[in-house]
């Protein structure tokens, strides 16, 4: 995992190395200064060469703003680089989240998605850059550290290490129980993020059933568990922090201690200079460490975004283009279904289609009826291979649609689903999503075709009129235009109408169903309606039931035969 974090860091690999060689030059500045202080106690002051003191001084003056500005390098520059590493991570698992399945997003929560595009890369981004540095300056200072105290007294040096190295051990089995909770912390946080979302998203609906103590009862759940789950974090983080102050004030006792005797002993060649000495050098040993410390939570945030974010990269999409798929661009629109067995996942044992066969020509208008259940929305999305087949083939054109280029086969399709999508912003910016090269000319054409032109103009703003989100400003039918006209814009070969106005009142119905007649003119279409006033004009109507297909035929002639399709018939106009 870490091999693959670290390949986001060759595009920006200048700006990484000149991060590590300023970290590098502020350790080597900060080596200095207990040499420098060393011999101004053991030649200068003795000495009394003051000339030297300023010189020495002023040498170190200057190396301090050498080392503000090689600082600066690190907290802007490192940032960048931070920011950058996030950015291309970013756009990866954008691009991931692009191209899977249905399927994965039906186990997914909206809220959890966004959770690892935003805050959890955020947390890579910070460690990206603070913890290469803090573990270079740290091992920079460590191995520089004990390189000059071995040169001032082996012994001393030895013991003040053995400490160090009870600090060190402690530190790692530390963080493996924070790294374990840093995960539940990630987990919990994603299923805030999404009930949240789950919330926001429905607080019309929770206003319109005045549930709203029970949503603040759904929220309070979730927002305790993660309480609880971030107390249990800073619970480690407590243990880890206090555990590593208790080793290093330790160190410091056995350096007091050991460090008089070793003064206090006139057999042994150490002096109080000395002692100060080791004492500044303790503290730079000491300070890495800190930092570490200090950095630890960040680090363990960085680490567990890491692993969110490639359990996501690892995922393989199941429906993809075949190598050397084939490229149609001109589409006839014949559809085949032979002998399709599905079922949504291979390991259930309902079928959710079985056997189930039809033929559906080019150009040709087939509405599909039946009871809720018998597969008629899974038909619709069967075709532009949103789900596969479990057994079987659809033919498109005589060809398994599992042999085209996935993207072309798509493109070739146009879908009109009764719970319309509205995106956040313009009128203009939600048609254009049906060709997004087209130019505003042709938006208006497809308005207009869509019989959605005349209410926009009526508008202050017309087509740059913000939609809201969901495009709640926007009544149901008004939806439904915009979303036709999308179809009129990219105009495929291949429509699929499922239950398009099924909640839409009958005069705009009839409005929407003219526009429906006037987009599918020499095209494949599939529709799907419980409203049979719909459906009377298609070319043929396919009645299924739990056992595939019970009844087909023209509107008339179904009624004729005083079967399924009467009753359903009679029965809605009972209704009306």
């Amino acid at each position: 995992m870490v091999r693959r974090f670290v390949r986001y860091y060759h595009p920006h690999l200048k700006l990484f190395l000149i991060d590590m060689l300023c970290a590098l030059s502020i350790s080597v500045i900060d080596l200095l200064f207990p040499i420098a202080t060393k011999r101004v106690l053991e030649v200068y002051i003795p000495n009394k060469e003051i000339r030297f003191i300023l010189i020495l001084g002023a040498s170190l003056l200057v190396l301090y703003v050498i080392r503000f500005i090689l600082s600066y390098i690190i907290g802007y520059w490192g940032h960048v680089m931070g920011i950058r590493i996030e950015t291309d991570m970013r756009t990866d698992l954008f691009h991931k989240l692009q191209v899977l399945d249905y399927q994965y997003f039906d186990n997914k929560k909206t809220g959890e998605l966004m959770t690892n595009l935003t805050t959890h890369l955020h947390d890579v981004s910070e460690m990206s850059h603070h913890a290469p540095e803090d573990l270079f300056i740290s091992m920079i200072m460590l191995i520089g550290s004990f390189t000059i105290l071995l040169t001032i007294n082996i012994y001393l040096t030895l013991i003040v290490f053995a400490f160090l190295l009870m600090l060190i051990t402690y530190s790692l089995r530390r963080r493996r129980k924070m790294l374990s909770s840093f995960r539940s912390v990630r987990s919990v946080q994603g299923e805030l993020n999404a009930e949240i979302e789950s919330s926001i998203s429905g607080i019309r609906l929770t206003k319109a059933y005045t549930n709203e103590e029970y949503e603040e009862q759904k929220f309070d759940k979730i927002n305790n568990s993660y309480k609880k789950a971030r107390s249990n974090v800073f619970k480690q983080i407590g243990l880890y922090g206090s555990g590593n102050d208790f080793f290093i004030n330790l160190t410091n006792l056995a350096l007091l201690i050991f460090g008089g005797y070793f003064v206090y002993n006139p057999n042994i060649n150490f002096d109080y200079i000395d002692l100060t000495t080791y004492f500044l050098y303790i503290n730079f040993l000491i300070k890495p460490i800190q930092r570490l410390t200090n950095s630890i939570e960040q680090i363990q945030q960085g680490f567990s975004g890491i692993e969110k974010f490639f359990n996501i990269m690892d995922v393989e999409p199941v429906i993809k283009s075949k190598e050397n798929a084939l490229i149609n661009n001109d589409f006839q629109g014949n559809i085949e279904f032979k002998d399709v067995v599905f079922r949504y996942n291979q390991e259930d044992e309902e079928i959710i289609l079985n056997n189930f066969n039809l033929t559906i020509p080019a150009g040709k208008k087939v509405a599909l009826v039946g009871e809720t259940g018998v597969g008629k929305t899974t038909i619709s999305k069967l075709v532009p291979r949103f789900y596969d087949v479990s057994e079987g083939k659809i033919l498109i054109d005589d060809i398994d649609i599992r042999d085209y280029d996935l993207y072309n086969l798509r493109n070739a399709i146009g879908t009109v689903q009764q719970d319309v999508f509205i995106f956040y912003g313009t009128i203009r910016e939600n048609i254009l999503y049906g060709k997004p090269e087209a130019s505003f000319e042709e938006v208006v054409e497809a308005a207009k075709k869509a019989q959605i032109h005349d209410f926009i103009m009526s508008l202050e703003e017309g087509y740059d009129t913000i939609t809201g989100e969901r495009g709640v400003r926007l009544s149901g039918g008004q939806q439904q235009r915009i979303s036709i006209a999308r179809l009129f814009l990219k105009n495929p070969k291949i429509l699929i109408l499922d239950e398009a106005t099924s909640s839409l009142d009958n005069i705009t119905e009839n409005m929407i169903q003219q526009s429906f007649d006037e987009l599918s003119k020499g095209k494949t279409t599939i529709m799907i309606a419980h409203r049979l006033s719909t459906i009377k004009n298609a070319d043929e109507i396919i009645v299924i039931g739990k056992s595939g297909i019970i009844e087909r035929g023209r509107h008339q002639e179904l009624v004729n035969q005083h079967g399924y399709y009467a009753n359903l018939y009679k029965a809605s106009l009972e209704v009306k």
